[in-house]
């Protein structure tokens, strides 16, 4: 991808625009996942089920994610700034008019307009990459990423409002900062340059049946595999926590609330931490470090609480297995970090791969990843009401991650084997194959050794 300007790195306006865009990302995420606190309380007022409840905080996640495909190609062809200014505006609207709703269909149709607050993830991908070389794609896209940390602020701040005024108090106030916010944005920053100058030359954007062409490529669907855990699941779990530790460890709404943001903050500020490690040593490395950490989590997470009685020499001993509160606080910690680290790294990828089509393929992208976002909390409420097992939604989270773990690193050993084929046949121990060693292959020993093809030798640039 080009850089903003050819001789210049620095150009007018980028730093204001990077600043306001995660400042704006920010106030957006945290109404897009409002209803992990209000949420609570509208459940006690409907007297709605799991699987109702899981429907209800997923509603929003699922416009949000629908939306990035097409805002991203509008954010390409018109400017990131005015889509993301308009689309702050109509969530504003949306939010607001959840006091209006007077039954769970009407709290749905306004969830459904709550929801365009998550779209402006593509918008402003499309807008911040614009602005810097790609070099600095990981560290810039991980800063903006930080936004994601909204969905902390509605956790520290929105209970205590929720107990003191209503929870109408706080879609009040959410929907004003969130309009006042898209004036600020719009009024300080200034059109990507591409933009300045093809509306200069009078060129047309490209159409959109043509932004879609990537999207015929497998592996785009491979990184929307990976974002569909990464920040689908990251904010599943957002949504997810506070009603888990109100159900489980028997917590008021505020506690919960605090609790759920110290799985949010992680997930959210270290986004930049992967973005920069994702510069250095590539993001394909910074994957797999993601997705097997995250393995071990949740393998640990799913672990139901169980009793058991063992005959022993003098009689049955009892004992019971169970994550306990502090444990389980630390794992989700840890788990939400990684996430973050993950989810710099998906994205480090998509301007190196598709320089000219960042808005498309950001998109589907996040629309896969912001679809996991809406499918896993349903899953979560109908997996507890049809098991009855609260720790189901780990074994779920489980599976996925096994799931994307097995297709990347057989994805990277086809490429790998097929950029160097002989990396397919054993060249450390040629005995193995009943055949002496070519006599113009030497031992794998010495200085030769250094030449030998690893996993890790073309992750420069995150390629996988």
């Amino acid at each position: 991808m080009t850089s903003a300007t050819e001789g210049d790195r620095t150009p007018s306006g980028q730093t204001t625009a990077l600043v306001m865009s995660t400042t704006a990302f920010t106030v957006c995420f945290a109404v897009w996942t409002i209803f992990s606190i209000i949420g609570i309380r509208i459940r006690e007022d409907l007297g709605l089920n799991s699987t109702e409840f899981g429907l209800l905080i997923g509603t929003p996640i699922l416009t949000g994610s629908l939306s990035r495909l097409f805002l991203g190609i509008w954010a390409e062809q018109y400017g990131g700034r005015r889509v993301l200014a308009l689309v702050m505006l109509a969530a504003a609207f949306a939010t607001w008019a959840l006091t209006w709703a007077d039954s769970y269909g009407t709290y749905l149709i306004a969830a459904l307009g709550v929801g365009l607050a998550g779209g402006s993830f593509a918008v402003g991908i499309t807008y911040v990459s614009k602005w810097y070389p790609r070099e600095r794609q990981g560290t810039v896209l991980g800063i903006f990423g930080m936004g994601n940390v909204g969905t902390a602020v509605t956790k520290f701040l929105a209970p205590f409002l929720m107990v003191s005024f209503g929870w109408m108090m706080v879609a009040q106030i959410w929907a004003i900062a969130l309009a006042v916010m898209a004036v600020i944005f719009f009024v300080t920053t200034r059109d990507e340059p591409q933009l300045a100058a093809r509306r200069a030359s009078k060129q047309k954007p490209d159409s959109f049946l043509t932004q879609l062409e990537p999207l015929k490529n497998l592996q785009v669907w491979r990184f929307s595999l990976y974002y569909f855990f990464v920040f689908g699941a990251f904010v599943a779990l957002a949504l997810w926590l506070p009603s888990y530790y109100v159900n489980v460890y028997q917590l008021d709404v505020v506690t919960a609330g605090l609790l759920g943001a110290a799985y949010s903050v992680p997930g959210s500020l270290f986004r930049v931490l992967g973005g920069v490690l994702s510069d250095r040593w590539g993001a394909r490395r910074v994957m797999y470090l993601t997705f097997l950490v995250s393995l071990g989590c949740t393998f640990l997470l799913s672990y139901p609480a169980t009793d058991y009685v063992v005959q022993g020499i003098e009689g049955p001993i009892e004992f019971t297995l169970a994550i306990g509160f502090i444990p389980f606080t630390i794992l989700t910690f840890i788990l939400g970090f990684f996430m973050s680290l993950g989810k710099a790294a998906v994205y480090k990828h998509i301007p190196v791969y598709y320089p000219d089509r960042v808005g498309a393929v950001g998109g589907v992208v996040g629309m896969i990843g912001g679809i996991g976002g809406f499918v896993l909390p349903l899953a979560f409420g109908v997996m507890n009401d049809l098991i009855g097992v609260w720790t189901s939604c780990f074994m779920l989270l489980f599976a996925l991650i096994a799931v994307a773990l097995t297709w990347m690193h057989f994805a990277i050993r086809r490429m790998e084997m097929r950029e160097s084929p002989e990396l397919g046949g054993p060249k450390y121990l040629p005995e193995l194959s009943g055949n002496p060693p070519p006599a113009d292959r030497p031992a794998a020993s010495g200085s030769d050794t250094s030449a030998t093809p690893t996993r890790w030798s073309r992750t420069k640039g995150g390629g996988s």
